[in-house]
Formats: structure tokens, sequence, C-alpha cells
């Protein structure tokens, strides 16, 4: 150990090598090394968390933040995710059922989604919401039951086009059931389209949700949903707006990201794109 600090210490054979000398030798082994990265970067997380600055600010109640607005995001994302979840799952049957099949039964479905198309889909959630009770799940729900009607008519449109090709019909032809026909050789075919309409809504659901908790029909205190941090924040934006712009940035970052995740998907997934 004495002589590998003498080492350290000296530069051919000289003492008293400057410590900025010493640091551009370290720093290219200590670069390639990415274990002890990995431990250094822990290392500095576990530092500034005991840290008593809140680089946001605090509430008035005292609160970081930065802290809420980290623990808030699995609310807003999370209850978004469960509603594109619902509309997806409601929808995407409804669509195959309809396309695949026709006759009354799709006539059925699509009166049923004309009139939920008929109402104002935050209107609707609010209606929803309001008879069934408050809560970030309850909200959650509703909003994915007005975007039902999207999914089943996208899912509808692609169905009635995948059924009349060729493998379809072979499929059926060699003996192939209803369930495998639709399951297997349509619902494969009409999976990109759904994928891209689901990135780009769960961006609008992420607004929904927050709007919801804001009016007070969405998440409850003490949760730190971003919408409620908002709600909770209006009578102070003139004393402290941070309490405020903060978690509205943050959702307009997301939303921005979620928009252009969407649009990235979309020109990946259309087929007309690809040289």
């Amino acid at each position: 150990m004495l002589t590998w600090i003498r080492a350290s210490g000296t530069r051919s054979g000289r003492p008293g090598d400057r410590p900025s000398g010493l640091w551009r030798r370290v720093w290219p082994r200590l670069g390639r090394d990415r274990a002890g990265l990995a431990g250094a970067a822990v290392v500095a997380a576990v530092v500034a968390m005991p840290g008593g600055a809140s680089p946001f600010g605090r509430d008035a109640l005292g609160r970081d933040v930065f802290a809420r607005v980290v623990n808030g995001a699995r609310f807003t994302l999370g209850g978004a995710g469960f509603a594109t979840a619902v509309g997806l799952c409601v929808g995407t049957p409804l669509g195959l059922l309809g396309g695949y099949y026709g006759g009354w039964l799709d006539g059925a479905i699509m009166r049923l989604t004309d009139l939920l198309l008929a109402f104002p889909y935050f209107l609707l959630a609010i209606l929803i919401v309001a008879i069934v009770g408050s809560g970030l799940w309850t909200a959650a729900a509703a909003v994915g039951a007005t975007k039902m009607p999207h999914y089943s008519r996208v899912v509808r449109g692609a169905t009635m086009v995948v059924r009349r090709q060729e493998f379809v019909e072979a499929a059926r032809a060699v003996g192939a059931s209803d369930v495998r026909a639709i399951c297997r050789y349509v619902l494969a075919n009409v999976t990109a389209p759904v994928i891209v309409l689901a990135t780009v809504g769960l961006g609008g659901d992420v607004l929904a949700i927050a709007g919801l908790s804001f009016l007070g029909l969405g998440a409850q205190p003490p949760v730190p949903e971003w919408g409620l941090m908002v709600a909770e924040g209006r009578n102070y934006l003139f004393d402290a707006p941070h309490i405020i712009v903060i978690p509205g940035l943050f959702l307009m970052a997301l939303v921005l990201a979620l928009n252009l995740l969407g649009d990235a998907l979309r020109d990946a997934l259309d087929p007309r794109l690809y040289r």
C-alpha cells in the first residue's frame, strides 16, 4: 500500500506531482470500469438524498414539491395506463366481432359507439364518476369507457379489410373455426393501428385523469397526483407559483413525449414507409 501511495505521488521519479496530473491519469482508468462508475453513481445519489435542499421548493404544508412530483408520476401515468387498457380491452373485441360477422351484431355495436360518441368524452367521464363515485381508479375506468368507441371503430374498419384477404379465406376453407381465424389471423393484422392509437391516446388519457383530479373527482388527498397537486396550489398562484408550475410542466413534458412516441410508432409500423 505504501509503495502504491509513493508511486501515485510521483511523476518520472520526482515527488510532488500535482493533483490535476494525478486525476488525468486516474480518470481514464476509472471511466473504463463500469462497475466502479455504477458504484459512484449510487453513492452520489445516496449522498444527494439526505440533502435538506428542495430543488423545486416546498408547498403550503412544507412538503417537498420534487419528491411529490416523482412519487405522483406513478399515479398519473398508472391511471392513464389503466384507462387506456380499459378502452383497449373492451373496444378491441367489440370491433373484431362487429367487423368479422357484420349484420345485426355489427349494427348494434356501431349504434352503441355512436351513442357514446354523441357526448363530449370529458363530460361523459364526469357523469360516470358522479354516478359511481370519485377516486383515481374509478376516474380511470370512466375515461377508458369513453375511449372505447375509438378503438372499436378503428378495429372494425381494419377487420372488415382483413377478413376478405386470401389467407383468412384459406384458413376457413381448411376448417379453422371463427375463434381461431379471429385470434390468429385477423387480430395479428390489426394490431399495428391499435398500438399507435393506444400510444397517441395515452397522452389524452393523462390529461383527462389530471383534469378529473383537478375537479376533485379523481385522486383524493394526500395522493400526489399531478392534477391534484395543481388543484391544491391554485390558491397560491401569485404567492408561490412553483406549486402549480412544476407539476404542470411535468404534465406538459409527459404528454409531449407520449405524442412524439406515438408519431414514431406510427411511422415505424406503416408499411408504406418501408423502403
